[in-house]
């Protein structure tokens, strides 16, 4: 099942020839304005968990494919551990052109401990929820903003303030508060990656 998502998707994203579809008003745009980065560089407060050097580090990523880059950044940890469980490191290393929303280690930490360990042994589940956080499309800050297809083949949808890009509280796994992008804008040989504070989840079917 995994394989013939996989393959689906990404036949679909090498196809694509314009940008995903992007939502909003003269307002939201605004306001994507005002929290667009002034550089192509990382922008963002867990910038600073990111390791100054070595294979983790924003330069030792660049030239790495997304999962094997994503396995040696320490703040990334958990989700390199989700990643192996359901077994979606090499596949998202083969995707071309992607866009990867990486929960931080703190967005797994804060998962009831029972919740989580139930859902790191059912493999289906796992894998729809992994691959929801990952976009078609290699989106740069600007075209971040709106509703995007995931790899999961179901809708993601991304807003922007003048503080920070976030998903909605009912797109996260706790429901409680949005997501916030916390380092965004990080280079890997196939894929940008957007660090956020929490889990998300796929919509209820």
């Amino acid at each position: 099942m995994l394989a013939v998502v996989l393959t689906a998707c990404g036949g679909a994203g090498a196809a694509e020839s314009s940008p995903p579809s992007v939502v909003g008003t003269q307002e939201s745009v605004a306001a994507e304005s005002a929290a667009r980065p002034v550089s192509d560089q990382p922008f963002g407060t867990g910038c600073a968990d990111i390791p100054a050097a070595g294979e983790g580090s924003f330069a030792g990523m660049a030239d790495d494919p997304v999962g094997s880059a994503m396995g040696h950044n320490p703040a990334l940890r958990n989700l390199s551990s989700a990643l192996r469980a359901a077994h979606l490191g090499e596949p998202l290393d083969s995707q071309q052109d992607i866009t990867v929303l990486a929960p931080a280690n703190a967005a797994f930490g804060a998962l009831p401990r029972d919740a989580l360990a139930a859902l790191m042994a059912d493999t289906p589940r796992l894998t729809a929820l992994l691959t929801h956080h990952v976009l078609q499309g290699r989106l740069t800050p600007d075209r971040l903003p709106g509703t995007h297809t995931t790899l999961n083949n179901d809708q993601l949808t991304i807003d922007v303030s003048p503080e920070a890009f976030t998903v909605a509280a009912g797109g996260t796994v706790l429901g409680k508060a949005p997501a916030r992008v916390i380092c965004g804008n990080l280079q890997t040989a196939n894929a940008t990656i957007y660090i956020v504070d929490q889990v998300l989840t796929p919509p209820a079917a």
